[in-house]
This record gives structure tokens, C-alpha cells and sequence, in this order.
């Protein structure tokens, strides 16, 4: 049958997870403040801050307590898809006024290209919002690669470690689950898309990456398709 597309995971495999954290959720981190402060009226942003509110189980919270909110999820690297959708939207600011580039290994940027100029697609799938992702490729530290990509999935699919959302991605890219490979180097991301019937590979770049039963490569460039 063949693999027809690989979806790549961002974070540690991708991309060096200390750019994640010490970077980019550090920015947002400080940039939260005013953000919220400038644009709570704002109808999109208004309704997220609803969810957020929703999600917390507390009412009617004000600026101040928002932020805390916002800033101790960041912290503990929360997944839901509110705070995630709110950070893209600061980092976007980050990236248009050049205060970072985005962090993307050269072993993916190469593999990524020959993959694609073989004709699969790619994707990839990040806890971050599909904005985000995209400016993530498009401002990287390799230039522009955001081309390469047919598109872009975040938790608006369901959590990554869950079966369901490897199968909601395989509805939306109309292939079957052989015909899909998944990189990550989180085991239980991992063992979900597995689980789903994909293909996969865990990108072990280190040695605190907490390994399975899945094939492992140090990088892409060591990734089999067979």
C-alpha cells in the first residue's frame, strides 16, 4: 500500500522543546498582560476568555485574574485549546515583529523536503494551535518551509493522546491508516496513533525521552518508511 503522508509532531521532534518553553511560552507569558488588557472586547478573544472561564469552572473574573489564570496554565503547559488558541495569537505578534524565529531541527527541514518532492503529504499534528504551527514553519530558522505542508492539526481534533483524534484526522485526510506514518518523541502520543492503525516512529533525541516498543531514530534523517 505505501506511506502517502507523515504527520509530524512539533515539539521534540520538530523542534527543540527548550525553544518551546523558554521561548515562546516565556513571551507569552509576559506578553499576556497587555494582550488581554488591549483585547478583551475584542469577539473573538472575548469568547475565548469565556471558554476559559467556563473550563476553570469560575464566573466573571477580572483582567487581573485572568492573567494569573492564564499565565499558571501556561505554566503547567495546559492543553486546552483556549489558552493554546490565546498564546498563538501573542506569538503571532512575536514572529511579524521579529522579536524570534522558530526553532525547526535541519535534519527534519532536509527530510521534510525529499519526503515531499517524493510526493507524500505532510501535516503536522501539535497541542499548539494550527496558526501557530504555521508561523512556526513560515518564521522559522530554516526560512520559509511552511509549503512543504498540505495543512496543520491542533486539539480542535482531540488531545493527542487520545485514539480518537488519529482517527478524526484520518476522516479529514481521506486515507487509510496504513497509508499514514506518525513521528513523535511522546510514547503515549505514540501508542494513540498506533492504536488507530497508523504507522509510527518515535524521534528520540535525547536520552530522557521515555522510549516503547515503536521504531526510534536519533533523527529524521534515520526514519524508514518500509
Amino acid at each position: 500500500m505505501g506511506i502517502k503522508a507523515i504527520i509530524v509532531d512539533t515539539a521534540g521532534t520538530t523542534t527543540d522543546f527548550q525553544f518551546i518553553k523558554e521561548v515562546l511560552f516565556s513571551y507569552s507569558e509576559q506578553a499576556m498582560p497587555a494582550f488581554i488588557a488591549n483585547n478583551r472586547n475584542d469577539f473573538a478573544i472575548a469568547n475565548l476568555l469565556d471558554d476559559v472561564q467556563e473550563l476553570a469552572g469560575k464566573k466573571d473574573l477580572n483582567t487581573d485574574e485572568l492573567v494569573d489564570l492564564l499565565v499558571a496554565w501556561i505554566h503547567d503547559d495546559s492543553k486546552a485549546t483556549a489558552i493554546k488558541t490565546l498564546q498563538g495569537l501573542i506569538w503571532q505578534q512575536g514572529y511579524l515583529s521579529g522579536d524570534f524565529k522558530g526553532h525547526v531541527y535541519a535534519d527534519a527541514v532536509r527530510m521534510l523536503k525529499q519526503w515531499q518532492s517524493s510526493g507524500k503529504r505532510l501535516y503536522s499534528f501539535s497541542s499548539s494551535s494550527a496558526d501557530a504551527q504555521e508561523l512556526l514553519f513560515r518564521h522559522s530558522d530554516q526560512g520559509d518551509i511552511s509549503g512543504l505542508f498540505y495543512g496543520h492539526f491542533d486539539t480542535m481534533l482531540g488531545q493527542k493522546n487520545d485514539v480518537q483524534a488519529y482517527k478524526n484526522i484520518l476522516n479529514t485526510i481521506s486515507l487509510r491508516p496504513k497509508q499514514v506514518l506518525y513521528l513523535s518523541d511522546e510514547l503515549a502520543e505514540l501508542n494513540a496513533a498506533r492504536e488507530a492503525g497508523l504507522n509510527t516512529y518515535q524521534i528520540v533525541r535525547s536520552d530522557d525521552v521515555r522510549q516503547g516498543s515503536h521504531p526510534t531514530a536519533v533523527d529524521f534523517t534515520q526514519v524508514r518508511q518500509g
